[in-house]
């Protein structure tokens, strides 16, 4: 009995690529790049606590981590990105409302909370709506946690955050530095993205459309040629007839 025909082996799934970022962060854009770039690999995003945004590194849950900074850089590959605006919150109907930005130095009376003694920002603003004092918090959190029993104003003369991606040492690889490259804002043909190293296809031959039928015969000329012909009058030369 013959063999069966063996059926040609389908092409290995792409490994898939997992990251966790903080409040504040809105990774969107950085998401839809991908599935324009990379649609066969699967990528998987959720949002982290502070307290948990490198632990989700280290017990494999993410391959990369949106963080903020500062954090503890032992084992770790740490990209900065941006700087993050800071604001001061306040309860509703406080007098920083009256105005469009708001000075440190102006608000030396005032009684600060720690955010994390309070257990994170959304404990530390039901708190500041309660009265008992004020938070600096980045914009990015306090615009996502938006509660409405409190009032915020951009803070000058405050040191702001910063927000950067993370990885664990020795997790580097194609995928991963592909997703970097799309964070930092290269372009799909640069020559640094490993998708744009990636052999593409050769396109096929078009078809020769001017027919591949068998060439006409040429036709027999039927009169001799005119050696006068495009000659100026008076060309021909005289003799006798």
């Amino acid at each position: 009995m013959p063999d069966a025909e063996e059926s040609p082996e389908s092409p290995e799934p792409q490994p898939g690529l997992r990251f966790a970022y903080v409040a504040g962060v809105t990774p969107g854009k950085w998401i839809r790049r991908w599935e324009q770039r990379m649609p066969d690999v699967p990528l998987e995003a959720f949002m982290s606590d502070d307290d948990a945004q490198l632990s989700v590194l280290r017990d494999g849950s993410a391959d990369l981590s949106f963080v903020r900074l500062p954090v503890d850089r032992e084992g770790l590959n740490v990209i900065p990105l941006y700087e993050e605006q800071p604001v001061v919150v306040a309860p509703k109907g406080h007098e920083i409302s009256v105005f469009e930005e708001v000075a440190l130095a102006d608000l030396a009376e005032e009684n600060f909370l720690d955010v994390d003694e309070m257990g994170g920002p959304d404990m530390a603003l039901q708190v500041v709506a309660s009265g008992a004092g004020l938070v600096i918090l980045p914009m990015s959190v306090a615009r996502h946690l938006n509660n409405k029993e409190t009032v915020m104003r951009p803070l000058t003369g405050a040191p702001g955050s910063q927000i950067a991606l993370a990885s664990l040492v020795g997790t580097e690889g194609p995928v991963v530095e592909e997703f970097i490259g799309i964070v930092r804002g290269r372009t799909a043909q640069s020559s640094r993205q490993p998708s744009s190293q990636q052999e593409k296809p050769k396109k096929a031959p078009k078809p020769d459309r001017r027919g591949g039928g068998p060439k006409k015969p040429a036709v027999a000329q039927r009169y001799a040629p005119n050696p006068d012909k495009g000659r100026g009058k008076g060309s021909r030369k005289k003799g006798k007839r």
